[in-house]
């Protein structure tokens, strides 16, 4: 299905200029686009990981840029528009160029940089439109990426192209790398869009209007934050936005959100406001009674743990382009464990592995391990994560079966035991180890690290094996890699002991 149309007026010298990220950020909260156009400052920097998910859709899209061959790059960035504009007019009117990338263009106050813009070509080889392609890091098409492709197409449409094709172009998990060089034809999917992109961007006209009345004004719209400020981004003003709310706030209330907007419903402003009446899970009751309480049961769960205890934690590396022979894109390839052993109350020692280079980690991780956890004791873990692993681990590598068989039997998960046994108000109702360990153990946490969680961890692990060339930050980045996993695992260990004083209280009733 080819589309054309003609230009539509150029905006005024008043009228704010948007981009597609923009008009995605105003679809989600029209306040959102406010605060990114005129007040940019109030919002709060992505943090390591979020960085790192940015990264590595840049090395997505420069590896998809390797299914055109002969495409050409415009190289003017973002911040030199009228060079990129006249760079993407020139390629345009080049019929030799059979691809362009980052092509920019603008019309009805909207510019955009469309990833891939393919010269369409008729059976006698002549031009006869473009195939618009949005690469993605994602493996699945999303509602998003259909708003994406209606506002780039909106723009190029009145900017006087002819559309053969709108696609997006994603990871495919399928794909099972082999080793040599990555098959880019199975490792990208590229599905046509063209009709329910056609029907959504209907809507885009009225979308910017509305748009470009808000930002006309002097303030931003008065919305209240709730849950789209997390669908389908995070939003980078939710810290300014919730400021003043107060520290009970309905919307911290953790759990299913259909609770929470029913009780906003109800005129519930705090967790303290929530009628007793009120059906809630039992974390919510815990967090809307806002009281420690401790099982019966701790100190009987606590004991069943044998010595010598390890206490084990894995760090991972998933990478959207495989490197390693038999795996897929994405699949969590594990890189490094701690293991600090109890072998007596108070009597410990720690071992651990990291592997530093770009070579097959998975063997040596799992005879390290091996070795280090023994055939004796419980191996205390914090999540299903680490058994999980081995699963897969053994999938892989068969000959480690038996030993990780016999591994399996002996785990003994502290974060069941916490989540049905123990309850602190500072946990917020979160379960998580970051949110535990600084209520039981207050004068431990993860502050003082330069590496404070799983995601930032897996971002330094690729920059110190595949990005950095300087062997002094490539020993800086593993010395804190192998301070965070150190962490996590004396936090168990310490995590037990903080417990086993709790169990000693009288317990509340269920």
């Amino acid at each position: 299905m080819t589309e054309s149309h003609g230009s539509s007026p150029a905006p005024t010298a008043a009228s704010p200029r948007l981009s597609k990220s923009k008009f995605l950020a105003g679809l989600q909260c029209q306040k959102r686009v406010y605060l990114e156009i005129h007040r940019p400052q109030l919002a709060t920097p992505p943090d390591p990981s979020t960085r790192a998910m940015l990264d590595m859709g840049s090395e997505i899209g420069v590896m998809a840029q390797r299914r055109f061959p002969g495409g050409v790059l415009v190289t003017a960035d973002y911040r030199r528009r009228e060079a990129a504009l006249a760079q993407t007019a020139a390629l345009l009117d080049d019929p030799n160029v059979p691809a362009i990338f980052e092509a920019a263009l603008e019309n009805d106050g909207v510019l955009v940089r469309v990833d891939i813009l393919e010269r369409s070509s008729t059976a006698g080889g002549r031009s006869s439109g473009w195939r618009l392609i949005e690469v993605k890091s994602s493996t699945r098409v999303k509602n998003i990426h259909v708003d994406d492709l209606a506002i780039q197409s909106h723009v190029l449409l009145g900017a006087g192209l002819t559309l053969t094709g709108t696609s997006l172009m994603h990871i495919d998990t399928g794909y099972c790398y082999q080793g040599g060089e990555v098959d880019l034809q199975s490792l990208f999917v590229i599905e046509d869009l063209s009709d329910i992109v056609k029907d959504r961007r209907v809507h885009v006209p009225e979308q910017l209007a509305a748009m470009k009345d808000i930002l006309g004004e002097t303030d931003p719209p008065a919305i209240e934050p709730g849950h789209h400020c997390h669908s389908p981004y995070e939003c980078p003003f939710w810290d300014h936005c919730t400021r003043e709310k107060p520290r009970r706030w309905i919307y911290f209330l953790p759990g299913p959100k259909q609770t929470v907007s029913r009780l906003v419903e109800e005129g519930v402003t705090t967790i303290d406001d929530i009628p007793d009446c009120t059906i809630l899970s039992p974390v919510q009751r815990r967090v809307k009674d806002n009281v420690e309480w401790v099982s019966p049961k701790l100190g009987s769960a606590l004991r069943s743990i044998k010595h010598p205890v390890h206490h084990v934690d894995f760090e991972t590396v998933m990478l959207a382009v495989p490197r390693y022979p038999s795996t897929r894109p994405y699949q969590s390839i594990p890189v490094q464990w701690s293991n600090h052993i109890e072998l007596e109350p108070g009597e410990l020692t720690h071992q651990e592995f990291l592997h530093c280079d770009s070579t097959e980690p998975r063997k040596r991780w799992a005879e390290a391990l091996i070795e280090s956890v023994g055939e004796h004791g419980s191996i205390c873990v914090y999540s299903g994560y680490e058994e999980a692993m081995m699963k897969q681990l053994v999938e892989a590598f068969p000959k480690f079966r038996s030993a990780f068989k016999a591994i399996l039997k002996r785990l003994w998960d502290l974060h069941p035991i916490i989540k049905a046994h123990y309850y602190h108000p500072a946990f917020q109702g979160s379960y998580s180890i970051k949110s535990v360990l600084p209520a039981l153990v207050p004068s431990m946490g993860y502050g003082d690290l330069t590496i404070k969680e799983g995601g930032q961890a897996a971002a330094a692990y690729y920059r110190m094996v595949f990005v950095e060339t300087d062997w002094i930050e490539q020993s800086t980045i593993r010395e804190a890699l192998l301070q965070y996993c150190a962490r996590d695992t004396l936090a168990m260990v310490e995590l037990r002991g903080a417990l086993k004083e709790k169990s000693s209280i009288p317990a509340q009733p269920e």
